[in-house]
């Protein structure tokens, strides 16, 4: 997992995401820490091994260290999250070593993440929204009623 340690510690990813932190240190609903970032991996990687999905352990870290970093451009700037974490996978992947393919791949998923795809369904796509859902203990947020999430996405039973 060398290149996903490289991506953690590149020095754009280390500002955004202590930039991130100091935004969201009073924020009542959930938080895009580290421990999102690998719950979401390891859900991901999950869910690659029951749908028999042939993607690499360090593409669908990458993916998941990289889907929300975007959040501090959403707060700061109002881009949009998903657009700007793809945004920022061009300027860190390749120093950690990631291929052009593995970054498309990567970009794609973090653009289609906030998006239930229920016409065409896509097995890649769902894996990361998914994750991200699941990734969070809705069933025991103190928020939960205050929660501007559709009872749909919450996490209401204890599942994976």
């Amino acid at each position: 997992m060398k290149r996903v340690n490289s991506i953690y510690r590149h020095p754009l990813y280390q500002k955004k995401y202590n930039t991130l932190q100091k935004a969201e240190e009073h924020r009542r609903f959930c938080n895009h820490t580290l421990e999102h970032f690998l719950d979401v991996a390891r859900l991901m990687y999950i869910y690659s091994m029951e749908h028999e999905l042939s993607i690499s352990k360090e593409v669908i870290y990458a993916t998941a260290f990289m889907h929300d970093i975007g959040r501090i451009d959403q707060i700061e700037k109002n881009i949009p999250h998903e657009k700007a974490g793809a945004a920022l996978c061009d300027i860190i992947l390749p120093d950690c070593g990631f291929t052009k393919d593995e970054i498309g791949m990567i970009k794609e998923f973090i653009i289609h993440h906030r998006t239930k795809d229920t016409e065409s369904y896509q097995p890649l796509y769902q894996m990361l929204y998914w994750a991200d859902k699941k990734s969070r203990n809705c069933f025991a947020c103190a928020m939960q009623a205050e929660c501007n999430w559709n009872k749909e996405k919450m996490n209401l039973e204890i599942d994976y």
